[in-house]
């Protein structure tokens, strides 16, 4: 969130202590005593098929129905069922969550669930000193062990012994607790992953209405399977008031301060940009059109606005990534808000046809949520490598705006001022998100209405050039003076027929040409009509005006960037932020911004892709921070990177 926050929240964001300002309160109904923390970091981890992602996904839910503010990290494999019990094969959830503004999903969990030898051993390393550890005894068998090199179990062998390990049987548990229901063994240990949130809910106090809702809702056609998983989470709500194993629960206030007053609900970056795509569309009375092939981790914006045909939304899942743009362009040439989605892999597919639509000058959003490359790289796992090939991806000279969200929230807001773009100046835009906002969440605050900006634009309805001899005809590059937009002519309207396609026009009439002169013309105007986008100027965040070093980010690096730069602010130093959104064209005033330092870093996940670009535009020696993991950046790394540069 961006709220502001008191100087003491602002130096806890980014720790690796859940501890900060711990308080002890009454004792619980059950006698047990219950602490009072400020912030608390989770992660469930188990088989690709034990059901983490939705065990993190409804604890995720309550708490964000309880005031926490929070942000989550989900992390998966690639593969579809990854072999059981190994190395790959673990799936994750890890959540932050506080009474405070916070901006990541933290560096360090505090908290383990571990339902297997191999999410044990995958995330302890991760794991700080003291860290609570909730370990399913019933899956350290021999032959799990051996899979993930365990030769003697770490139970038993001291290798855990500074840590707080609760050893819970919880698929024994789990059967027996269903031994009532008419469920084979198999069946009945499926639900273990909701014994487990039971557990934890009782642990955090989290509400648990919504959880059994959504079990009755999402099983109603199957209430023996429905009565069974609700069995199992009161289960493990029961054992954790009951059991000695934990004498201590935990509460964790609501953010009553992190929030502007409104409504707010938890929400994922593709679920905020599907809204926000939504949104633009009322808001420029167009239809809109999504032509797109499923791919990783775009396809949920497809999955999202296929059931949102009440708004006039049409979705199209094309053979390929090539018929996917190839349809949104025809649907923008229609005089619909178009749009694509796809990954970096698709974008190289889409490259001729977003060259088309520059030729053309025709509005098209084409949103690219970035993952691990290249070729078909780490599907699952996010990079932001893409900005490049976004820049530079097509041949001849064809620019293109890029725009791009900073958190998961902010993919709404992205999405509008995307589509003010490609409307406004009719221009195809690359929006640029990636795997960690796509799939991490946070709260949201629903806008009202009349905060939305007005997209309408006008399509031409007749001609709009008189010739020497005083007729009048239709000019379909005849340009707007402020914007250098042409004309956005519907097809079938009478009297405004034109030629489209590839091939260069000239100036004004539309007509095919090849010549020298004409061509140059309408090289220079398409990139004149990009640089001329007027966007807001870059906002600076240097409260004392006496930082030497600007620490610029770009896209989902803000969490961790922000983050840092608190932790090194408490620690008394002078550093400056800035983050941009528009990364074609930059701000104006960007230059002027980046004069002001002696020291410009720039984190990326990436090589170094915005440095690039900048010390080519600005001459600016701008240094560059690059992790390519397939992994955010966490909070205390960049501050010491950035420390290091301060100091340096």
């Amino acid at each position: 969130m961006t709220s502001q926050v008191s100087s003491a929240a602002e130096q806890a964001d980014g720790t690796d202590s859940a501890v900060v300002g711990e308080q002890r309160t009454a004792a619980g109904e059950s006698g047990k005593d219950v602490r009072r923390l400020d912030r608390v970091i989770i992660r469930f981890a188990g088989d690709s098929g034990d059901g983490m992602q939705l065990t993190g996904d409804r604890f995720t839910s309550e708490t964000a129905s309880f005031g926490n503010d929070l942000s989550t990290l989900p992390n998966f494999p690639a593969e579809i069922r990854a072999p059981a019990g190994t190395l790959p094969g673990v799936s994750s959830f890890q959540l932050h969550f506080a009474d405070h503004d916070i901006l990541t999903p933290g560096d360090a969990p505090n908290v383990l669930v571990a339902m297997n030898p191999a999410a044990l051993k995958a995330n302890l390393a991760d794991m700080p000193r003291g860290a609570e550890i909730i370990v399913n005894t019933d899956e350290f068998s021999k032959r799990a062990m051996a899979k993930v090199g365990y030769a003697v179990s770490p139970l038993e062998d001291g290798s855990l012994d500074g840590f707080a390990v609760h050893p819970v049987p919880l698929t024994t548990l789990t059967v027996e607790a269903l031994k009532e229901f008419a469920l084979s063994r198999k069946e009945a240990e499926r639900s273990k992953n909701m014994f487990a949130l039971g557990l934890l809910s009782w642990m955090y106090h989290r509400p648990t209405e919504g959880t059994e809702r959504f079990l009755k809702q999402k099983f109603a056609k199957k209430p023996e399977i429905m009565k069974a998983n609700l069995a199992a989470f009161h289960a493990g709500w029961n054992f954790g008031e009951t059991t000695e194993d934990f004498a201590v629960s935990y509460e964790i206030a609501p953010a009553t301060t992190a929030f502007p007053t409104g409504t707010y609900r938890n929400i994922s970056g593709n679920l905020a940009l599907s809204y926000g795509l939504i949104a633009a569309a009322r808001q420029a009375d167009l239809p809109l059109y999504l032509g797109s092939y499923p791919i990783t981790p775009a396809s949920d914006i497809l999955h999202e606005l296929s059931r949102h045909k009440n708004f006039g939304v049409r979705t199209f899942q094309a053979e390929d990534e090539i018929a996917g743009i190839g349809a949104a362009l025809g649907a923008a040439f229609g005089g619909s808000l178009a749009v694509t989605t796809t990954s970096g892999p698709g974008v190289a597919l889409k490259s001729e046809t977003i060259g088309l639509a520059v030729s053309l000058e025709l509005p098209l959003l084409v949103v690219d949520i970035q993952r691990g490359g290249p070729s078909t790289g780490l599907p699952t796992k996010t990079e932001q490598a893409d900005l490049l090939q976004a820049m530079y991806g097509r041949n001849g000279e064809a620019p293109v705006p890029i725009v791009a969200p900073r958190t998961p929230a902010d993919c709404f807001d992205a999405a509008l001022e995307a589509a003010r773009i490609a409307v406004t100046y009719r221009t195809p835009v690359l929006l640029l998100s990636d795997g960690y906002l796509a799939n991490g969440s946070e709260p949201w605050r629903i806008p009202e209405v009349d905060e939305l900006p007005d997209l309408r634009t006008q399509f031409a309805t007749g001609p709009n050039h008189t010739l020497d001899d005083g007729s009048e005809v239709f000019w379909p590059y005849k340009r707007d003076p402020q914007t250098l937009a042409r004309p956005w002519a519907v097809p079938g309207t009478p009297g405004l027929e034109h030629r489209i396609g590839g091939i260069e026009k000239q100036d004004g009439t539309g007509n095919i040409s090849y010549d020298p002169a004409n061509h140059d013309f309408m090289v220079r105007t398409r990139q004149a009509k990009i640089d001329g986008i007027r966007v807001a100027d870059l906002d600076v965040d240097d409260p004392t005006g006496e930082a030497t070093t600007l620490v610029l980010g770009w896209g989902s690096t803000y969490g961790p960037i922000t983050a840092a730069v608190r932790r090194l602010r408490g620690a008394g130093e002078a550093i400056a932020q800035a983050h941009l959104r528009h990364l074609n064209p930059f701000p104006r005033n960007l230059g002027e911004v980046l004069g002001r330092y002696d020291k410009v870093v720039i984190p990326e996940m990436n090589l170094g892709q915005l440095a690039t670009l900048i010390r080519a535009k600005y001459l600016v020696d701008a240094h560059s921070y690059n992790q390519v993991n397939g992994m955010p950046f966490k909070a205390e790394q960049l501050a010491t990177a950035l420390k290091e540069a301060i100091d340096g």
